[in-house]
């Protein structure tokens, strides 16, 4: 039986958003100590009454606590009340001091004014138009969210993603998602399939429904693209959908037969060892990862066949010219790059760190220059691309901004319609680019132009679906000359040396104990304990780094991890690293999630309307409880956050090693322990020790680094980039 209970919230102790589990403190009628409640509650405010129908629980450590499990939510009577609930943050526009003015001006009839006669809130000291009309927005919304919220409630559902769903589609919200909530999984970003399934299941759509089945086999297929595939084999993919959704194979197949018609995905023969196709030999697409795929290949071979329209150049004088003109003299491979980009209209130049690649690129330009192009750099992301500009001297632009992508305009203004102005185009850090990306900028290369990819194929892949550098190299259609000479200045570095030793599966070398005169750049720490390990990476970034080395552990520092979770993973070490290198008090709690003045982030998606890319870092510089705002500095610019956009945002003083690609840091912090054995490649290993310019420190066992450096069969990434490039 359950029992019923009626408060007020006077605390709320710990909510997240993502669950819509909360913990709030509650002023019951009657009794003189408040109240523990937990449960799901929809975006709980302080000064808010419940009505609630639950149990009483004991919680072994926090002691008697009454577990919500239906209510209903109104808004406060008293005038303390209404001055708790205005100033908790529930509408943009009201912080506590301004609800306190508010509430001293109208009383008790303070939320009828502000439903009913807003403009009176001009009679208030401090608020004008502009902020009369953010309260009356903010006020409208929270009525519909609010809507929303009950509708999701009354079929049992879970009301923690209601605001994204109001924001996505505002007062279509409960019409969609009664209609058809497997739209949500697509629709709305940090909803997946799993929540709308159960949403679904709550509004009786049955498990062998076709809207289910269809939208389960777009789930599994955007799975597997966030696992790298561009396409996915037909029986695997039958199986895992089998596997999922529980449902018959012959309702899979007409759902399937239903996308292919609906144009979602594609299908394509694969032809086997014996020449024949069949059903189970098929390769099955998401279509935009499959008309980008076919169009990357048209256009490399489109690039390949139109002749150039720069005047002819005498290769063997050139190569002659740009060593005195730059007064060095080029190794034997670094002379092969230099003919090839001269002789070719296409070329991928690869090679580890210390092979001079960037010399060669400079010789190219130079070469480039004189004859008179118009040559373009650029890099897929903003650390790369600054980095190319120092490195050459000619401004070099992110990859977006290369292509001029507007979120107004609908996408990428530089296409084949618009094209790129300029004789040649050199793009470094080619091994991050994906599928789309790659699309998009074959897209805007002028047929005429000489192009020219630059990376290092044994880093990790793209974090997008394919393998774009790789596969270009294995078709053997495009000129490839690779760097393998370690230049002597280079060699000097442990860090160079090692990581090319790792990429040979050798145990990298350790420096002398004797730095009397020079410490080194390449430390391996042993300790096998993750609490332990926790502890040392924060004794070095804190403290033995800036003392010994000078380096900031804010913007110099940078921990690497394989893992998102667990004690050594980015989330557990960002918290720990939050707590000793930003200390203050005063932060805002989000989601189980603290930010702070200061703090070091980093934004985890593409969000085109702010020209924020994935994997960019920042510094918190402002937080405005009042206008629900935040400010991060990015670089030299300051970006503005509305709070219920923070889950773009995560702590940066940890990040994956994946996130770290394109990027560099004086001082690289790795731990490696066989708890993340799963993960251990060699060319994440590689990766994370050449994201270091002038320190790198492992901490952990000589078992883990072992198991990383012998592991050197990368994930296969389904894609048939590699076969189109050769029969086409």
């Amino acid at each position: 039986m359950l029992e019923e209970l009626k408060g007020q919230i006077e605390k709320i102790t710990y909510n997240n958003k993502e669950t819509g589990y909360t913990v709030a403190r509650v002023k019951i009628h009657g009794k003189p100590d408040l109240v523990t409640v937990v449960g799901n509650l929809m975006s709980p405010m302080p000064g808010e009454v419940l009505s609630m129908k639950g149990e009483w629980t004991s919680h072994p450590k926090y002691g008697r606590q009454f577990k919500v499990v239906y209510y209903e939510s109104t808004v406060p009577a008293t005038v303390l009340g209404i001055r708790k609930y205005l100033g908790s943050g529930l509408i943009k526009g009201i912080g506590p001091v301004m609800a306190e003015r508010i509430v001293k001006q109208f009383g008790n009839q303070t939320l009828d004014i502000i439903e009913d006669q807003a403009e009176r809130l001009a009679e208030v000291e401090g608020i004008g138009k502009k902020r009369i009309g953010m309260i009356r927005q903010a006020w409208d919304d929270q009525k519909e969210i609010r809507e929303v919220m009950l509708f999701l409630q009354s079929h049992g559902i879970s009301s923690a993603y209601a605001s994204r769903i109001y924001k996505h589609y505002g007062d279509r919200s409960i019409g969609t998602v009664r209609e058809n909530p497997y739209r949500l999984a697509m629709d709305i970003f940090g909803i997946g399939f799993l929540t709308a399934d159960k949403i679904a299941g709550q509004l009786g759509f049955s498990k062998d429904s076709h809207l289910r089945a269809e939208a389960g086999i777009l789930f599994i297929l955007n799975q597997l693209a966030d696992d790298g595939h561009v396409y996915y084999p037909y029986k695997p993919l039958m199986e895992k959908c089998h596997e999922v959704l529980q449902i018959d194979y012959n309702i899979m197949i007409k759902a399937l037969e239903g996308l292919v018609i609906s144009k979602k995905i594609v299908l394509e023969n694969l032809i086997d060892d014996t020449k024949n196709t069949n059903k189970n030999n098929q390769a099955i697409y998401l279509s935009k990862f499959y008309f980008c795929e076919k169009r990357i290949a048209e256009r490399i071979k489109l690039l390949i066949s139109t002749p150039e329209i720069l005047r002819p150049v005498q290769v063997e004088k050139a190569v002659e010219w740009v060593q005195k003109e730059l007064s060095i003299q080029l190794a034997p491979n670094q002379l092969e790059a230099i003919r090839n980009a001269l002789n070719n209209k296409v070329l991928i130049l690869t090679g580890g760190p210390g092979t001079g690649k960037t010399t060669v690129i400079n010789a190219i330009l130079k070469i480039f220059n004189a004859m008179g192009a118009r040559c373009l750099l650029a890099a897929p992301t903003g650390r790369a691309a600054k980095r190319m500009t120092e490195t050459t001297g000619i401004p070099a632009k992110t990859l977006h901004r290369l292509l001029e992508f507007s979120f107004q305009s609908g996408g990428f203004q530089k296409n084949a319609e618009k094209p790129l102005n300029c004789h040649v185009l050199i793009v470094d850090e080619a091994s991050m680019i994906d599928t789309v990306l790659m699309h998009h900028l074959m897209k805007a290369v002028p047929p005429t132009a000489s192009f020219i990819l630059v990376g290092d194929v044994n880093q990790l892949p793209s974090v997008g679906p394919g393998n774009v550098l790789k596969d270009l190299i294995s078709s053997g259609t495009v000129p490839v000359t690779t760097l393998t000479e370690i230049f002597r200045q280079a060699a000097e570095s442990l860090i160079i040396v090692n990581a090319h030793r790792i990429n040979h599966g050798k145990f990298p070398l350790l420096p002398s104990h004797d730095h009397s005169k020079s410490p080194g750049d390449f430390y391996f720490i042993r300790q096998e304990n993750p609490e332990k390990v926790l502890n040392i990476i924060l004794d070095l970034t804190c403290k033995r780094i800036p003392k010994r080395f000078g380096y900031d552990p804010f913007d110099q520092v940078q921990v690497l991890t394989p893992m998102h979770r667990g004690t050594l993973g980015a989330a557990n070490l960002n918290y720990h690293l939050q707590q000793a290198l930003n200390p203050k008090k005063d932060s805002l709690i989000l989601g189980g999630r603290s930010f702070k003045i200061d703090d070091k982030v980093m934004q985890i998606r593409n969000n085109y309307d702010k020209k924020v890319f994935n994997g960019d870092i920042g510094r918190i510089k402002h937080i405005d409880a009042d206008s629900q705002e935040l400010a991060i500095l990015f670089d030299d610019r300051l970006v503005t956050y509305d709070f219920s956009e923070l889950d773009e945002i995560v702590l940066a003083y940890a990040i994956s090693v994946h996130k770290s690609q394109g990027s560099e840091y004086p001082v690289v912090i790795i731990p490696i322990i066989t708890q993340h054995y799963i993960l251990l490649q060699r060319n994440l290993i590689y990766t994370a020790v050449t994201r270091a310019k002038k320190l790198a420190v492992l901490v952990g066992t000589w078992k883990a680094l072992a198991i990383g450096i012998k592991n050197d069969k990368t994930r296969k990434r389904y894609t048939l980039l590699k076969e189109r490039l050769k029969f086409l």
